[in-house]
């Protein structure tokens, strides 16, 4: 019993680095024929998919602008029932481009995400809902104000016990992360005793108070107003406060003839009445998009929400075929004699399954810019994401497995004649590889639902899908029930076909 695999020290170092990568090529090679489904390019185009910014001269006309935005700020951004991006926001800027002769391409992304995509230049500009702030003007160059907001508080349409702000004294109160609502909420909050909690979507805010883990949300008051006229279920109890302006925002320093084309064009708007058309059009009688029942509202989210499962199960199996490539390099250099390669896969092994997934996302999206002055394609930020924190557990599941064959195994090979990567090739790695496939399997159905984390970055999965439904009907619940039941077939049908496979493979 003295050539162990993890102690077969007769053999030396060139014949154990050729075992090492014979091994490695057997395994993947059979892991290759089970996954060979997942394989596509990488180079997959959306509509949220990063490109170049724009690189301008001394005039906007003719040049096409990357421009963020919120996910769920009705009336100003939000989608239709046709999935489009629209609201007085986008109306505006659109608008104001077909005048100045610049294109836009709208990039949905959440409110604190699309500042930090103006920071790393992944876009050009910002228009969402954003108040002008002396200390926003320190990071961001603002165009001239293009509406007047104000804040109002609501509470839920059947709470007759919270009237006014002294009525609020030891409860809890809501507001959105970084709007104006928050500022002025903890402006007043130890006047009347009451605590604020944060929260970053208009939709979940409401739905916090209707459940009554807050009494009132502080909200921009055009915002509650299209919410209520949607049927959220709230009512407003207190006049509006005097609020500020909100802005178009571009990088210090940057973009400076897209701001003077944003300022003339909105100038030209309010002349024509162009402008006042668009608030008009939302602010004065907002259609009603929450009416119908449970199947007439299935039948509307259906075409998007299948749009983000494709998006989902792509970017799940171009992660794992690379997730399992990772492993299985760093999970046989984990179970190598040499102490450098193992060095190596146990420190990659400890970051990565040792540090939260999303703020992998944050840091390829938004930092890797940042620091290479480069932008990269959120499909490359989402599939790094997933295969390096999946990487790390497969190598983990790949060392168990090997070290989980019967030691003797490897001996009987070697007293048969075979040399020690012959044996393990052909005795030890198909052993390993039928221990290893639940795991596999597993850690598939793992990374399938992580890939929902993606959304913070505004990868258009499916729960980032179900977002801009319900931020515009505000049917929170209905909208979760039909993901969540499509969640639960995909990755029903996914896990049989998984155990087809490993069936008709490892009989």
């Amino acid at each position: 019993m003295t050539a162990l695999l993890r102690g077969a020290r007769i053999v030396n170092p060139r014949q154990q680095l050729a075992a090492f990568f014979a091994a490695f090529i057997a395994l993947f090679a059979v892991l290759l024929g089970s996954t060979s489904a997942a394989a596509a390019p990488l180079a997959h185009n959306n509509n949220n998919a990063p490109g170049s910014v724009a690189v301008v001269t001394s005039t906007a006309n003719g040049k096409t602008y990357v421009i963020g935005t919120d996910t769920t700020f009705a009336p100003f951004e939000f989608r239709d029932t046709s999935g489009e991006m629209t609201g007085i926001d986008m109306d505006l800027i659109r608008a104001i481009g077909k005048d100045q002769g610049f294109n836009v391409e709208i990039r949905s992304l959440g409110f604190n995400a699309a500042l930090q995509a103006l920071s790393s230049n992944q876009v050009d500009g910002v228009i969402a809902g954003m108040s002008i702030t002396d200390e926003r003007k320190k990071i961001y160059d603002f165009s001239e104000p293009y509406f007047e907001s104000g804040v109002q508080m609501a509470v839920a349409a059947n709470d007759d016990t919270v009237k006014s702000y002294e009525d609020l004294k030891g409860k809890t109160v809501v507001a959105k992360t970084g709007a104006e609502g928050e500022t002025f909420a903890k402006s007043i909050a130890d006047k009347y005793g009451f605590t604020v909690q944060s929260l970053d979507q208009s939709a979940t805010m409401y739905e916090s108070v209707k459940s009554g883990n807050a009494v009132a949300v502080f909200d921009d008051y055009p915002v509650l107003a299209y919410g209520i006229a949607q049927g959220n279920g709230l009512k407003t109890v207190t006049d509006k406060e005097a609020g500020g302006s909100y802005g178009f925002a571009v990088n210090k320093g940057k973009n400076p003839e897209l701001l003077a084309a944003f300022n003339d064009g909105l100038a030209k708007l309010k002349a024509n009445g162009e402008y006042q058309k668009i608030l008009d059009k939302y602010l004065a009688a907002p259609k009603n998009t929450s009416s119908g029942s449970f199947f007439d509202l299935l039948g509307t989210a259906l075409p998007a929400l299948m749009k983000g499962l494709g998006n989902t199960l792509l970017v799940t199996a171009i992660s794992f075929v690379f997730a399992m490539i990772l492993g299985l390099i760093f999970g046989f250099m984990k179970v190598s004699n040499n102490i450098v390669l193992r060095g190596i896969a146990t420190t990659f092994v400890n970051i990565f399954r040792g540090t939260p997934l999303l703020v992998w996302a944050f840091f390829f999206y938004f930092g890797i810019p940042q620091i290479t002055g480069q932008p990269i394609n959120i499909w490359v930020a989402g599939v790094l994401t997933l295969a390096l924190n999946s990487g790390a557990y497969v190598a983990e599941i790949v060392r168990g497995g090997i070290q989980s064959v019967d030691p003797g195994q490897l001996e009987a090979a070697r007293s048969l004649g075979l040399g020690y990567g012959k044996s393990m090739q052909r005795v030890v790695v198909p052993q390993a590889f039928k221990i290893m496939t639940p795991s596999l399997i597993n850690q598939l159905i793992i990374m399938l639902k992580d890939s929902s984390l993606l959304l913070a970055i505004g990868f258009t999965e499916l729960l980032y899908q179900a977002q801009q439904i319900y931020a515009a009907n505000f049917r929170v619940t209905e909208v979760l029930i039909i993901v969540a039941v499509i969640y639960f077939i995909a990755i029903f049908l996914l896990t049989k076909l998984a155990n087809y496979a490993d069936r008709k493979f490892n009989r």
